[in-house]
């Protein structure tokens, strides 16, 4: 059974990122795509830059501060190099008041 940490309040604004800690200590960077919350590693997998310090672009894109690296951030697709690997992701869900997150990844 998946086990979900609560780790922010739910009034994330669209478009706004936030840098957060799983219990073990693991970035997530969790961010409010058009309404639809989602958490990644907050790591970029070309250089490690966090990603919470990047920008929310329309269409769900999300950009890395430091190479200008895109990703799908609802799906974790690079869709702009110079990254190669694909965001690692997290369930998300919404419980009173607050942003919920799995301690464990979404596979594929």
């Amino acid at each position: 059974m998946q086990k979900f940490e609560r780790l922010t309040d739910a009034t994330l604004a669209s478009g706004e990122l936030r840098a957060e800690r799983l219990s073990d200590g693991t970035p997530i960077c969790v961010g409010n795509a058009d309404g639809q919350l989602f958490a990644v590693r907050n790591e970029c997998p070309h250089s490690a830059f966090p990603l919470s310090s990047g920008t929310l672009l329309p269409g769900a894109r999300l950009e890395c501060g430091w190479h200008g690296a895109q990703f799908d951030c609802r799906t974790g697709a690079v869709l702009e190099g110079p990254a190669d690997d694909p965001l690692i992701r997290y369930d998300v869900h919404v419980a009173d008041g607050g942003v919920f997150v799995s301690t464990e990844t979404i596979s594929g």
